[in-house]
């Protein structure tokens, strides 16, 4: 059978030890069926073959995010404003300015996760204040990480916090000396009365949701993601939550493959949960676009260690091992993976106790089964994990919350936080993701960073050069090996005959571009099952994907995009940026014309504020 598609022409990194780089790959049937020299595979070509060159770039495996919330994250892409990589408050507070001109109410305005006070220049969290005086009517609502969130006096109102309201178990409302809420609410160190207060906004119709959904895809296809595994979430219920990704799903409308896994809603009603639906899911229903992959990350309640660095490591309940185990056993029974949160030693020691129990009468082997997290991992629990034929997946929540690590346990211990370098050399299942998008952002190339230079978004070098990873073993966690907590080993992750044809091709080359640069990459061609889901510059003209604008038509989606903001998930022809902002060069400093990194039109003041930041010698034109 000849491909239906070949691309030619190409620096292609396969990761497969039988031919570890190649000039061109064949595609049919959306996955790879030969890789080889151009005159090889070009020797393949039918009278129906498509031949795409790709002018000597690199060609990359898909990514693959171990760790994220997409149905929930795409319920609410559309209303949320993204300071993900803003690398200064007054940028990120000019956002916020210009978002609040045009919400209308009763709507809000959110700044949900993707970010932390340390990546912005002035290292420091906009005041109440501040928030207010741009937002005296709307509210607002912005959450920091794990540790806290700031409403303006307008969003109090609308969740109706007042003197009276009591503080929840595990929660703070700070008040001022008169008793009345302040504005700020603080995990102590439970994050449920963050989120409890965020589910109090107003939600999208379906209709919305399902445009909601497929930006937020879009925005991942444009960073180069192929496929994630869905963690689940707190207040996000099966099956309703996820009738609009199902819907999705059974259109054929999306472009990024997704495993997800169930995670229980409600305390001491656990194994309720897992009894229902071992009963009506099986493991693996459904198909390489939408599939169950089992349960978690939460299992029970009473084994959730929270992730504050700020707060002192929790005390699990006494009783936790009794409910664990009865999960377990259920779940050991219908031969259902599972993933579990664990941020501490502590806590996975505890949980591995359980998991041997389980395995002396009911055999663990042939169940990929995880912890996620793993932050402060011993070497004894590694070696118990990889004993069970379990694995770990990390995020680089890190990246994060590196400083407020450093603060509370000291530099000595974060130089392996989590220990990487060391389950890699251990043979232990280890594969990467970010956990977003309530804490770390979803760009893959931030996490890839981390994992490469050791450095948080602001700039701490927290794991010192022994225990970083080198570019090809990093990009291996972010493919290859995330293969396996999914259930595709040797079906994804590679570029490789019968592999599934999910590949990207980044805006600048991976191996060889510096360090720093590293976390800016963005895609310009991204494939799906051999389908360009995502394409931009030279390429624009091979996109497949045709969405409708953001909606609602106030959404900050038209008008910041996601990460970075400024309106990149819309690309503008270069003619129009050139008018817009004066100038009909190419960037001097990152190497690409103004199109590939602006979108809609937007004053001119915002575009040279825009160039001015990234230090643009075009700006000042």
């Amino acid at each position: 059978m000849h491909p239906s598609l070949i691309l030619h022409d190409a620096t292609i990194t396969t990761l497969d030890p039988a031919r570890p780089v190649a000039q061109a790959a064949a595609i049919a049937d959306g996955r790879f069926t030969a890789i080889g020299t151009d005159a090889e595979i070009l020797a393949l070509a039918g009278p129906g073959t498509r031949v795409l060159g790709l002018g000597k770039r690199r060609l990359l495996p898909g990514l693959i995010d171990n760790h994220t919330h997409v149905i929930r994250g795409g319920l609410n892409y559309n209303m949320e404003l993204r300071w993900d990589g803003v690398r200064s408050l007054a940028d990120a507070m000019g956002m916020l300015r210009r978002q609040v001109e045009i919400t209308p109410p009763p709507q809000w305005v959110r700044v949900v996760g993707g970010f932390t006070e340390h990546q912005f220049a002035e290292k420091r969290l906009p005041t109440l204040d501040e928030i207010n005086a741009v937002a005296p009517d709307t509210p607002v609502f912005l959450l920091h990480l794990y540790d806290r969130a700031l409403l303006n006096g307008a969003a109090l109102r609308a969740v109706g916090y007042d003197k009276t309201t009591p503080n929840p178990p595990g929660g703070e409302i700070q008040r001022d000396a008169r008793g009345n809420p302040t504005g700020l609410l603080l995990a102590r160190p439970n994050a449920g009365l963050l989120y409890a207060t965020l589910a109090r906004g107003p939600k999208l119709p379906a209709e919305y949701q399902m445009n909601s959904t497929r930006h937020f895809m879009r925005e991942l296809n444009r960073l180069g993601v192929t496929g994630v595994i869905d963690a689940g979430g707190g207040m996000q219920a099966y099956p309703e939550d996820y009738e609009i990704i199902r819907k999705l799903a059974d259109d054929g409308l999306l472009t990024v493959r997704l495993a997800y896994n169930l995670f229980t809603q409600k305390p001491k009603e656990e194994k309720e949960d897992f009894l229902r639906w071992t009963r009506s899911v099986t493991y693996r229903q459904g198909d390489d676009y939408f599939r169950h992959n089992g349960a978690g990350e939460m299992l029970v309640f009473s084994a959730a260690d929270f992730e504050d660095f700020r707060e002192p490591r929790p005390d699990l309940d006494p009783g936790m091992e009794g409910e664990l185990e009865e999960v377990v056993r259920i779940l050991a029974e219908n031969r259902w993976p599972w993933r579990m949160h664990a941020t501490y030693d502590e806590t996975i020691s505890r949980a591995l106790d359980v998991f041997e129990t389980v395995n002396r009468d009911i055999p663990l082997e042939g169940i990929n089964w995880f912890f996620d997290h793993a932050e402060t991992i011993s070497e004894r629990s590694i070696d118990r994990v990889a004993a069970l034929g379990g694995g770990v997946a990390v995020q680089h929540r890190m990246a994060y919350q590196g400083e407020y690590f450093v603060e509370r346990y000291g530099p000595r211990a974060a130089e392996a936080t989590p220990p990487v370098a060391r389950m890699l050399e251990m043979g232990v299942k280890t594969s990467a993701g970010t956990d977003a998008t309530r804490v770390a952002s979803y760009n893959p190339w931030v996490g890839l960073s981390w994992l490469i230079t050791g450095r948080t978004v602001g700039g701490l070098r927290v794991t010192p050069e022994r225990n970083c990873l080198d570019r090809e073993t990093a990009l291996r966690m972010w493919t290859e090996k995330v293969a396996w907590f999914c259930g595709d080993d040797g079906r994804r992750g590679r570029i490789a005959p019968g592999y599934l044809a999910d590949a990207v091709m980044p805006d600048r080359d991976f191996f060889t571009c510096a360090e720093a640069d590293i976390s800016g990459i963005t895609s310009d061609l991204t494939m799906v099952g051999g389908r360009v889901v995502f394409a931009k510059g030279d390429y624009a003209d091979l996109d497949e994907t045709e969405i409708p604008p953001a909606m609602p038509d106030w959404s900050p989606v038209r008008r910041f995009g996601g990460y970075a903001g400024w309106g990149n998930h819309d690309m503008a022809t270069t003619a129009h940026v050139a008018q817009a902002c004066g100038c009909a060069s190419a960037c001097a400093v990152h190497g690409h014309d103004h199109a590939a990194a602006w979108g809609a039109a937007l004053p001119v003041a915002d575009l040279k504020s825009f160039w001015g930041a990234l230090g643009c010698a075009c700006w000042a034109v």
